[in-house]
């Protein structure tokens, strides 16, 4: 290789976004080793010192074609990674394994203090919390819809008769089957006829209703700001693709400000935020994903979103 400061992608077999990212890499002539922690094994090997050298880790992360040197690594994309589940082991064992490998291969990466990390696992954790986001929204001054987190179905009832329109959302999405049919937690209307005892079980989100228009998805790379206003009719736009129509946004920059002093707070350097617009143009939060998709935007607007990621991880810092 002719450039001795890798970047490291860690994601799934098949991701298209990540596929993206490291063409647009491949033209700058960067080198790139692309991994994934269930592949740990012939497949993934990480050797790491700790004490023995002027470095505080030295090692190496190898596959079979290629190889990193962990103490010149020059930035992280921690993409779509799946970490080992050892079905073929007994449960105590497979838990055993599979902690290993979270806190082994996990603790190593976390170690190095060189490279920009987009986004680092443990700041994404961080900001997957849901009453958090709402929390930090409102205090950095984006509006935020009237929002009831509870396991008490009274109040919940109370909530909802006080709103009228109102919606459920899941506090953390999870693979889900019911009779042995995958299930996606969409945003869905409510009333408070619906609930029961059940709602004691858990925490729930309950959300008055945007009187949207439509809805942005907002990404931001580094410092850089990507808005793409997508019109469907729908509550939830996830449920429909081919019945969405997208449009470049030039959001106001109060918004772009808040966006961006959101991702500070929590440093993470990257980031899919999702807001709604009413009919008088403001713009209401709806949540952050930490580490969203966002591919298919490029391919419907052209707007250059890959491009802008590898610029980031080829300089290996954030710029303003």
């Amino acid at each position: 290789m002719t450039e001795e400061r890798p970047v490291l992608v860690a994601t799934e077999a098949d991701d298209l976004t990540a596929d993206m990212v490291i063409t647009e890499l491949n033209r700058r002539n960067v080198p790139v080793v692309r991994f994934n922690p269930a592949d740990i094994g012939a497949d993934l090997t990480v050797s790491a010192r700790f004490g023995t050298c002027l470095a505080p880790v030295a090692g190496q992360v190898r596959t079979p074609s290629r190889s990193a040197d962990l103490a010149r690594v020059r930035a992280v994309y921690w993409r779509r990674p799946e970490w080992p589940a050892f079905p073929r082991l007994n449960p105590d064992d497979a838990r055993f394994a599979a902690a290993q490998v979270r806190y082994g291969l996990g603790g190593i990466l976390y170690a190095l203090e060189g490279p920009l990390w987009v986004n680092h696992p443990l700041r994404i954790a961080a900001a997957d919390y849901k009453p958090a986001q709402l929390a930090l929204a409102q205090r950095l001054g984006l509006r935020v819809p009237p929002t009831l987190v509870t396991n008490d179905p009274e109040e919940a009832k109370e909530f909802i008769t006080a709103h009228g329109q109102v919606i459920y959302k899941t506090l953390r999405w999870t693979p889900y089957e019911r009779d042995g049919v995958p299930l996606t937690g969409w945003a869905d209307p409510v009333t408070a006829n619906e609930l029961d005892e059940g709602v004691r079980v858990t925490p729930h989100l309950f959300q008055a209703r945007v009187n949207k228009v439509a809805d942005l998805r907002v990404l931001i790379v580094g410092r850089r700001a990507f808005a793409v206003r997508i019109e469907s009719g729908l509550l939830d736009w996830r449920k429909d693709y081919d019945a969405l129509s997208y449009t470049v946004e030039d959001p106001p920059d109060r918004v772009i400000n808040a966006l961006l002093a959101y991702l500070d707070q929590l440093g993470l350097v990257s980031g899919s935020f999702d807001l709604a617009v009413d009919r008088a143009g403001d713009h209401w939060w709806l949540e952050l994903n930490p580490n969203g998709q966002w591919g298919w935007l490029e391919g419907k607007t052209g707007l250059g979103m890959s491009a802008a990621f590898a610029d980031l991880l080829t300089r290996g810092v954030v710029h303003d």
